[in-house]
């Protein structure tokens, strides 16, 4: 069982594979990236894209083009990626997806759920993309299922 959507999942690999493998005068093209972490190249170019609209990777078209991550953007937190893709709503959502939860009006489960969602989210918040990307370097880390 996952917690982020399919497409949240692409992203956060696809943003740590770009991080892993280019420079900004070494791009990293779409059939490479989707080869590397297992991802239908079609849906990780949608998702690319609006990745790079964000701020979050860099993108140049043309014959030497591709994906590339800025230094400044191996700071930013995971947790920017997933709001990116999928919005706040697996840090402030309800776990059964009930639009009136709320302090006042809880459903069944969320008390259990908002220590679980404030857990993820200071994981999320506190770790960078560059912390993910040194631990690839090492080895440590595969993005491959």
């Amino acid at each position: 069982m996952a917690i982020f959507s399919r497409t949240c999942e692409y992203a956060i690999r696809a943003v740590l594979y770009i991080a892993h493998q280019s420079t900004p005068s070494q791009k990293i093209g779409i059939k490479e990236i989707a080869a590397g972490i297992d991802s239908p190249e079609l849906y990780l170019a949608k998702i690319l894209q609006n990745l790079s609209k964000k701020g979050i990777i860099n993108s140049t078209k043309g014959p030497h083009g591709g994906f590339y991550i800025q230094e400044d953007s191996l700071r930013k937190p995971l947790s920017e990626i997933v709001e990116a893709i999928d919005g706040e709503g697996l840090f402030r959502g309800c776990a059964l997806g009930l639009s009136q939860c709320s302090e006042l009006n809880p459903c069944p489960l969320h008390d259990q759920f908002k220590s679980i969602r404030t857990q993820i989210h200071q994981v999320l918040s506190q770790t960078t993309i560059g912390e993910f990307n040194q631990e690839l370097v090492e080895g440590i880390l595969s993005l491959r299922k």
